[in-house]
């Protein structure tokens, strides 16, 4: 299990990206979920975003929140160490 976990809404721009397989690849003890909804409403829809460990995450493009997203990993993972 996963100490950390990213949560993504499946309605979420960030998913053309194949989130879960990128982010599960690259950090073995990170968990990610994929919801049918986050009840942050119209969020998806204005930007990339997903959930680390509860703390919002966004980007203008998929790519930069995934890079946002790696490094929020990082720094929640650092606590661990």
């Amino acid at each position: 299990m996963g100490v950390v976990i990213v949560e993504v809404c499946d309605g979420n721009a960030i998913t053309s990206l194949d989130i879960e397989e990128i982010i599960e690849n690259e950090f073995p003890e990170v968990a990610v979920l994929m919801n049918e909804c986050l009840s942050f409403c119209g969020l998806c829809r204005v930007k990339p975003y997903a959930l680390v460990n509860n703390r919002r995450v966004f980007g203008n493009t998929p790519e930069e929140c995934l890079d946002k997203i790696r490094q929020t990993i990082k720094e929640e993972l650092a606590v661990y160490q």
